[in-house]
């Protein structure tokens, strides 16, 4: 591709006590791709989430979103930015109702201040009504509407994950990262999600998720990066990355040190 890329890293590094957790990472993200980002456990996929959304801070190296340094911002300012993000473990508030989980991603979107929410104007409960007309949009996308008024807490681990997915989605994203959305998930959930993860690329969201599952990987994906200990080690096509010998040996290598 020669157009300019959504997301872009430069020799990226983070180093945790003198460990390397990522090394010198550098990688680009276009607009309307899928890409996944894969490796062995301990290849520092879940640290580059860290880095790009501001939970970390990198050493060294620069990462810019739409040609917006993001190293240094605060996690509100990147999502602000238009970021999104889904977790390895989902993080829901269990004691709120799916459909409150889902409008706490549109809040980002808010426009009406503190002082304005206090005196409940007028202004804020449009804002309110719109948040909530939002989130319902986006759970009946992910297929969650009928839930709306169940506690998140009673979900079971698929529809939990799709709740995480719809609070992202409400903040209205171009770019939206994704921790293993099928951990956890059995075969028929799983086709379900790389459905649904294809339907949010094509609705337009850029998506970049790390994942152990190869078969959601290889069937939905444009683009795939491979790291192994800290450092990219391939980068193509699926086909190319499914040939590739050094990427057979980092995984047969992880396989073989768990037995």
């Amino acid at each position: 591709m020669t157009e300019a890329a959504l997301l872009e890293t430069r020799n990226l590094r983070k180093e945790f006590g003198g460990l390397e957790a990522v090394k010198d990472v550098s990688f680009a993200v276009h607009e309307g791709q899928i890409k996944a980002l894969i490796g062995p456990n301990g290849a520092g996929k879940t640290t580059i989430f860290n880095l790009l959304t501001g939970v970390l801070s990198a050493q060294a190296g620069a990462a810019e979103f739409a040609g917006v340094s993001l190293l240094g911002l605060a996690p509100h300012r990147i999502a602000a930015l238009g970021v999104g993000r889904t977790f390895q473990t989902t993080l829901l508030f269990d004691e709120m109702t799916v459909l409150e989980n889902a409008m706490v991603g549109h809040h980002l979107r808010g426009r009406v201040g503190l002082l304005g929410s206090a005196l409940r104007g007028s202004g804020v409960i449009s804002e309110q009504r719109g948040t909530r007309e939002a989130a319902m949009e986006v759970l009946a996308w992910v297929g969650l509407a009928e839930a709306a008024t169940r506690s998140a807490g009673e979900l079971p681990i698929g529809q939990r994950k799709l709740v995480e997915v719809a609070r992202a989605l409400a903040a209205q994203p171009r770019l939206l990262l994704m921790d293993e959305p099928a951990a956890g998930l059995n075969m028929r959930e799983t086709e379900q999600m790389g459905e649904l993860i294809r339907q949010i690329r094509d609705a337009g969201v850029t998506v970049l998720l790390v994942e152990h599952d190869m078969s959601l990987v290889m069937g939905i994906s444009e683009q795939i990066l491979v790291l192994d200990r800290g450092e990219r080690l391939a980068e193509g096509p699926p086909e190319a990355i499914q040939a590739d010998e050094r990427v057979l040996a980092a995984y047969l290598g992880e396989e073989a040190e768990g037995c």
